[in-house]
């Protein structure tokens, strides 16, 4: 038989499934007897789980929803900061499913209140190798933030390109922005809000630690579709210097190194490594730019042969031309005859 503080965890764990649990369907599950489960059912009560019985022919019990959350007794912030963490987590694909059964049990025991308020939280998080620091973003903007977008209503703010400026009148000023918030995400460890900006008649992408609220808030509005194939493929489609409509690079290219696929890989980023033998390997790499694809793929200590297109071996060419002009006058070299160990 389990030890009580194991089997606790375990009777937790069957409870907080979406379903009702006869007693001797616990009993046989946890290798205990029937009455074993009613006096453990009572000790969770006793920390604080809100865990109803219902009648029927063996009786049952589930999980009901608690007035405070047992047994760590978060305030309201808490609970919702909590909540957002595991929501971002979810897409992880090391812990997201774990991330998403903890927040599917962290809210089924929330209060109405609170249960109402992480609902409204339509976050999308964008998983993406090289992820930078995260910046500071309180809980209760993006509380805001999304409550306006909830509620399809105009949110006004103050945009500050250089977070670390001074604030308030001293720092400077700005016309305030005037958008249609759509949607929050988080990338490379930032939080973004994604809106249609109506004096620009365009989509914008608003890193939310810059973001400074202005109240009230605007009329409501019907929603504009997004350009591309869905949130995640439209900010990683901006951030890679297109229009949004496509997640892809605007600048793909594909070329043969005289390398280990498995020496390459670690340092491709998003690109495609195949192994053609035990020292060399196809690269299809992208880059905002030609040149800057040519300058990522040269790093690679090795020779380079392009497959394609032409506008990557122009680029080639064009650093080949930079880098010789920026060497300048050949400079000396050491006598191949002479002794240089010394």
């Amino acid at each position: 038989m389990q030890k009580t503080s194991s089997r606790l965890l375990a009777l937790l764990s069957l409870l907080q499934t979406p379903r009702n649990w006869s007693g001797d369907d616990l009993a046989e599950r946890l290798d205990v007897t029937p009455r074993t489960v009613r006096r453990d059912i009572d000790r969770l009560r006793e920390l604080g789980y809100p865990i109803r019985a219902f009648k029927g022919p063996s009786g049952g019990y589930r999980m009901g929803t608690g007035s405070q959350l047992p047994p760590l007794r978060f305030d309201d912030d808490q609970a919702v900061a909590l909540a957002l963490a595991l929501q971002s987590a979810a897409t992880s694909p090391a812990i997201g499913e774990d991330a998403a059964r903890a927040l599917s049990t962290i809210r089924q025991v929330m209060p109405s209140r609170l249960r109402q308020r992480v609902d409204m939280l339509q976050i999308t998080a964008i998983t993406s190798p090289g992820a930078g620091n995260a910046s500071p973003v309180g809980t209760q903007l993006l509380m805001e933030v999304s409550r306006v977008i909830h509620a399809r209503e105009e949110l006004r703010f103050d945009y500050r390109h250089d977070p670390t400026g001074p604030a308030g009148p001293a720092g400077p000023a700005e016309h305030p922005r005037r958008t249609q918030p759509h949607h929050l995400v988080t990338w490379r460890g930032h939080w973004y809000l994604i809106a249609w900006d109506l004096d620009r008649a365009d989509w914008r992408v608003f890193r939310a630690d810059r973001i400074r609220p202005r109240t009230p808030t605007g009329p409501r509005f019907t929603p504009r579709h997004l350009p591309g194939d869905g949130v995640a493929a439209f900010v990683t489609g901006r951030f890679r210097g297109t229009d949004g409509s496509t997640a892809d690079w605007p600048c793909r290219g594909e070329v043969i190194l005289n390398l280990p696929a498995r020496a390459v890989a670690p340092f491709a980023q998003d690109g495609i490594v195949e192994e053609l033998g035990p020292d060399r390997c196809r690269l299809s790499l992208g880059s905002w730019s030609w040149t800057g694809l040519a300058a990522t793929i040269g790093r690679f200590d090795t020779d380079i042969q392009v497959i394609g297109p032409p506008q990557l071996a122009d680029a080639f060419a064009e650093l080949a031309a930079r880098y010789a002009n920026a060497a300048g006058p050949t400079r000396w070299a050491p006598d191949p005859d002479s002794d240089t160990s010394r």
